[in-house]
């Protein structure tokens, strides 16, 4: 009788368990070529004058071998009903500002560095520029149908309806007439200098936040937050008890129960491991 081989170990089938695998370790392949290509780019650029057509050359090379972080970046955004074109062209405006920023003698890696600028980017340009407020089908709807209601209470009463008689003529509560009325401001922008409700109130631009120093330093920050992850819990807890409390190495060896002395060792060997994965300048 002949033997018969089962369909699943056939030579030339690949099992499908694999495939995910397989996708994975050449998105990997692709981001390791990436990088090193980003490396070799950035060390010809440092070479040469700014402004020279060669400058001009690598720079451009340097943006179209660094488009797929922006697209990755720009993808977060999906939810935003904007045209996804638009959003990674100005996530490539924040990779220009990246790298003409960029210091590769500091050790960092270009993509650590570069996508909080380019999220910064795409996130300014939402804050600026987009003013739709997208507001669910059924409020808007029904917002339409308060609009219309209102205006035929007033040509019939001579004076603004109130909320309660909008509410009866739709047939709806009180609480959904105000959800519409609120709904329908949001589609209108407000100058920053219009008097607000009431008397004696300041307006918008009165109220604006002033500008924080210490948004210099969020770039640094993402960089050391990325960093601290990767130690040891207790040596994250030393260093946080050490520069976040202000606790003493004395004090902080009461807290954990150890010597003075092993605490400063931790401290030592969770500086030398945060330099040698990415040396940043103090």
């Amino acid at each position: 009788m002949a033997s018969t081989v089962p369909a699943s170990t056939t030579p030339h089938q690949v099992p499908p368990q694999n495939e995910p695998e397989t996708r994975a370790q050449q998105r990997q392949g692709r981001a390791a070529d990436t990088r090193a290509l980003t490396q070799v780019l950035f060390a010809q650029l440092k070479q040469l004058e700014p402004g020279t057509a060669e400058h001009d050359r690598v720079r451009g090379a340097l943006i179209e071998a660094n488009l797929p972080l922006v697209r990755y970046a720009a993808a977060r955004f999906r939810s935003r009903n904007e045209p996804m074109e638009d959003v990674v062209q100005v996530g490539t405006i924040g990779l220009i500002n990246a790298i003409d920023r960029f210091d590769p003698d500091r050790g960092v890696q270009f993509p650590t560095f570069a996508m909080p600028t380019v999220v910064g980017e795409i996130k300014r340009y939402f804050r600026d520029n987009v003013r739709t407020v997208h507001v669910p089908r059924r409020l808007h709807e029904l917002w339409v149908q308060v609009n219309g209601a209102t205006e035929d209470l007033t040509t019939a009463h001579g004076r603004s309806p109130t909320t309660a008689e909008i509410a009866e003529r739709l047939k709806i509560s009180e609480d959904e007439v105000l959800s519409c009325i609120e709904a329908g401001r949001s589609y209108h922008a407000t100058s920053l200098e219009a008097a607000q409700e009431g008397d004696g109130l300041p307006g918008l631009l009165d109220r604006l936040g002033y500008e924080d120093p210490a948004l210099a330093g969020v770039e640094h920050r993402d960089l050391v937050r990325h960093l601290l992850v990767q130690l040891p819990e207790r040596e994250q807890r030393i260093l946080m008890l050490r520069y976040y409390n202000n606790l003493t190495q004395s004090q902080i060896s009461q807290e954990l129960g150890v010597s003075q002395m092993h605490v400063s060792r931790l401290l030592a060997r969770s500086f030398a491991r945060l330099r040698s994965a990415n040396r940043i300048d103090a």
